[in-house]
């Protein structure tokens, strides 16, 4: 294997190396802004919290909260084939999210940092017999030692944007020794494929996003009838998953819209809920009424503007209002998914950066023989604010736009059951070898 490495890789295994004895502070560091879990950073250094159980164990890994949701129906159909799932994740939302989410005979850990002895830890313990990695998440040092063992390794739902590929080109050898080490890449689309598969990934397969087979992010009828009643006939709608920078541009449209209906309601439900204070701070300094959900606060007549700083509630505000602007797009971040609310009869508005999920928005925004799209584009506060008021003027239309993007993010679904099929030879061989 020492001779398949080339010289950058060489560097990077020295310097993650080398750099290990000070990853202790960086990971303090992180704890102390709410990026790691304190008790649970051990993990990321390869040592475990839980016993591997017994017999075949399937590694699943993805970055955030997007990409691990996106395996919840992957891990479903292995753990009812009897398999063991490891879900690895590298930050805290997404590890509380799947603590409520994930199925009998899964678990999570944090996936370690990228360092040969963290890793070898890591696979020392858990001793997976098949590995699925989701989109971009590639790690030489996990490769390498993952493919020590000779444990199949699979990338899911891959995704190489343009910019990716041109950097990736500017070491051709490097790039081709790093996906050498996949047995298989399964593409979002033609366009990932054909990166992929010039950067040298030896057998690339298109089986379309997973993102669109997702299931709805669920909600307590409960709660969600208490909510609604709270809520009663004011109109509402929700600024989802905004990032720094946007939550301005949400309270300025708030008040544009508040001036033809003053008891307008507005729910920002932060991409990190670490920054809901903030953005309270940032509302009473505009002179408005605001309510932080992790306080205990409820979206009633008393808060013009109400903060669900909360993780796995999603769901519950998407099916309180018709209406849903996805952040990251009104600043260039590149956009939020906009499948969730989709599926949930939501309107999606959305702003000009939306390179992260550029193919699902062209879906939307394609307008039918009626002139109608699924979804509604704005470039600024202004358009912002018009949107909503328009929606929310035209009820009918609104519900109209809702059930075609439903009807569009339905049709583009079944890259699951493309998946499953394609990695059915590994999951025999797995059958195969029980320990």
């Amino acid at each position: 294997m020492a001779e398949e490495i080339t010289w950058p890789l060489q560097l990077y295994r020295l310097a993650t190396t080398a750099l290990s004895p000070f990853l202790g502070g960086l990971l303090a560091w992180r704890a102390r802004k709410g990026k790691e879990d304190r008790k649970r950073s051990a993990e990321r250094r390869g040592i475990p919290s839980r016993e591997r159980p017994y017999g075949p164990l399937a590694w699943l890994h993805g970055a955030s909260v997007g990409e691990t949701i996106s395996l919840l129906p992957i891990v479903e159909r292995l753990t009812r084939q009897g398999f063991t799932v490891l879900v690895t994740s590298g930050t805290v939302t997404s590890a509380r999210l799947l603590a409520a989410r994930l199925p009998a005979n899964s678990l999570h850990q944090f996936m370690p940092l990228d360092v040969p002895h963290f890793m070898r830890r890591f696979l020392d313990h858990w001793r997976p017999d098949l590995v699925l990695i989701v989109e971009s998440e590639i790690w030489p040092n996990a490769l390498i030692e993952i493919k020590e063992r000779g444990v199949p390794v699979l990338l899911l739902n891959a995704r190489m944007s343009e910019r990716s590929f041109q950097r990736w080109r500017r070491l051709p050898a490097t790039a081709s020794s790093t996906l050498q080490h996949f047995d298989l890449c399964l593409a979002q689309s033609a366009a990932d494929g054909e990166r992929l598969e010039r950067l040298g990934a030896p057998r690339v397969i298109v089986a379309g996003n997973i993102k669109y087979d997702v299931p709805a992010p669920p909600a307590n009828p409960a709660t969600v009838a208490t909510l609604s009643a709270l809520i009663g006939e004011r109109p509402v709608w929700v600024a989802a998953s905004t990032h720094p920078g946007e939550d301005e541009l949400v309270l300025r449209a708030h008040q544009l819209l508040a001036r033809e209906r003053p008891n307008m309601l507005t729910i920002i439900i932060p991409r990190h809920p670490e920054r809901g204070p903030d953005i309270a701070a940032l509302a009473a300094r505009q002179g408005l009424t605001v309510g932080l959900r992790s306080q205990g606060a409820l979206p009633d007549r008393h808060n013009s503007v109400h903060i669900a700083d909360t993780i796995g509630e999603l769901g519950l505000f998407y099916r309180l209002s018709p209406v849903a602007f996805i952040g990251g797009s009104l600043v260039p971040h590149g956009g939020q998914n906009p499948i969730e609310p989709a599926k949930l009869g939501t309107v999606v508005i959305h702003g000009p950066h939306i390179r992260n999920f550029a193919a699902v928005y062209e879906a939307l925004d394609r307008v039918d023989a009626s002139g109608m799209s699924g979804a509604c584009p704005v470039e600024d506060v202004g358009t912002l604010a018009g949107a909503v008021h328009a929606l929310l003027a035209h009820p009918a239309h609104a519900r109209a736009m809702a059930r075609l993007a439903a009807q569009t993010v339905t049709e583009l679904g079944g890259a699951v059951e493309a998946t499953m099929q394609a990695i059915d030879p590994y999951i025999l061989h797995m059958h195969l070898n029980t320990r």
